[in-house]
């Protein structure tokens, strides 16, 4: 099922789905000549949206074919009204393209890809291309076994952090009571 918002821009999208809104703007209605787009805008990557009439409001539809081109990643957006030589920033936003699926790519954080090549070191299953993982600037294969369990627990502190969680393995520290009923 598309992504349907009646207004609201989407905060996220997801490559390969369908998405949909509409948005009305009674000083800038599509019977009196306007014309509605939309940028998203990144460091890298830039992507037009152009709405269509739909009586008196504008309609956004974006096909999966084009979200499955889009880059993941954080992007600005911006929607500008349009009528002959007038132009007007109508609203701004963020939105986040999600890692697809179908693409082969590692989404883990910074941290989660440091503490799984530490760990992998620890148990002697590093591979060569592992042992010259680069960490704070620094390779593994030549960081000290003392450093390497520093480092692993300032990383597991962070991916714990990340995934929500107080302690290195998940545990928070806090016991939950309900008294009554």
């Amino acid at each position: 099922m598309a992504l349907d918002t009646s207004n609201p821009e989407p905060v996220s999208i997801i490559p390969g789905d369908t998405v949909k809104w509409t948005r009305t703007l009674a000083d800038y209605p599509p019977s009196a000549g306007w014309a509605l787009s939309y940028e998203l805008l990144n460091a890298q990557h830039r992507y037009e949206i152009a709405a269509t009439a739909d009586g008196n409001a504008h309609r956004v539809v974006v096909s999966a074919q084009t979200t499955q081109t889009y880059t993941p990643g954080a992007y600005e957006w911006r929607a500008r009204v349009t009528n002959a030589e007038e132009v007007y920033t109508v609203a701004t936003g963020r939105l986040t393209v999600a890692p697809s699926f179908g693409a082969a790519a590692d989404i883990r954080s910074h941290a989660r890809r440091a503490l799984d090549a530490i760990e992998a070191v620890l148990e002697g299953r590093a591979t060569s291309a592992t042992a010259e993982y680069e960490i704070n600037g620094r390779r593994l294969k030549y960081i000290p076994l003392n450093e390497l369990h520093a480092l692993r627990t300032k990383y597991q502190r962070e991916v714990a952090a990340e995934e929500g969680k107080s302690g290195p393995r998940g545990v928070s520290g806090r016991i939950m009571v309900r008294f009554g009923q």
